[in-house]
């Protein structure tokens, strides 16, 4: 089972994709998918109204797929998570996550167009595993707390500008919150239907030219120590959305290879999330 949303922007209809391929809507359970659905058990009632046969099937045939999360209550990032990606930058091995805020506006869905900020001349891509969070969170205990308020697991691109990000700025969140700077989804896949989150692989492409070929077993800091770490300094709630950080091969730790123009399309894949895929086009 898989959560999604699909239609316009704004009136995105919740759905749920099933094992056997078809599509169902969620519109009886709720308006859309988004803190309050998680924090309701929202994932188990989709579980059981889909078992019980009692969901209205869905053509999904010519609707956009919007992000698979309304209205995230914030993104946070976590920096430098792979050693070869703090390696290729030249950034030392953290003691401790790299955290930094993205605007959640800059959500949108897996195939929207992204927009090249005016003036930006170094627009990255970064594919990233996101974990969204579905029970309140605070000061947990140890890491093994972590699997009891995590929801479930997407596909993120934490689109940057390094030149804003790097020498505009002393806080990274300019590079990074420019609008239609994060694509989400297609799906929302729960927690229980992913094994195990350092066990996926991760990949990306530009124009076809494979970029990123990453796997979560070689985060520095592992999904369950995040969301710990995270909850010591601040209150995670239902709806938040945390960016793991992404492998070696962005255009940042690629010398000559040129950052993305209007026309280029990036595609982002994880084993058993999906497949994303966007067209950049100037703002």
């Amino acid at each position: 089972m898989k959560l999604m949303q699909l239609g316009d922007p704004g009136a995105e209809v919740p759905a749920v994709l099933a094992e056997d391929g078809r599509t169902y809507a969620l519109s009886g359970l709720t308006g859309r998918i988004d803190g309050d659905f998680l924090a309701g058990g929202g994932v188990e009632r989709a579980r059981r109204a889909l078992a019980a046969g009692t969901l209205v099937e869905l053509d999904p045939v010519g609707l956009r797929v919007g992000p698979p999360l309304a209205r995230p209550g914030k993104v946070v990032c976590i920096g430098l998570n792979y050693r070869d990606h703090a390696e290729e930058t030249g950034a030392a091995i953290p003691r401790r996550p790299v955290v930094f805020l993205k605007d959640p506006a800059t959500v949108v869905g897996p195939y929207d167009p992204v927009l090249i900020p005016r003036g930006s001349a170094r627009t990255d891509w970064e594919v990233e595993l996101a974990v969204v969070i579905g029970r309140r969170a605070r000061y947990l205990d140890s890491p093994r707390d972590a699997a009891g308020v995590i929801a479930g697991y997407a596909i993120s691109n934490d689109v940057s500008e390094r030149e804003f990000q790097l020498e505009y700025s002393s806080q990274w969140d300019l590079g990074k919150s420019c609008e239609t700077f994060n694509p989400l989804g297609p799906w929302l896949v729960p927690a229980e239907e992913v094994a195990d989150p350092q066990a996926l692989a991760l990949g990306l492409a530009v124009n076809g030219e494979v970029r990123q070929a990453g796997h979560t077993k070689h985060m520095i800091f592992a999904v369950d120590h995040l969301v710990w770490y995270l909850s010591r300094h601040m209150v995670l709630n239902p709806g938040d959305v945390i960016n793991t950080g992404t492998p070696a091969g962005v255009a940042l730790g690629l010398p000559g290879t040129p950052y993305l123009r209007a026309g280029d399309t990036v595609e982002l894949s994880i084993d058993g999330l999906g497949t994303q895929r966007q067209t950049f086009i100037d703002a």
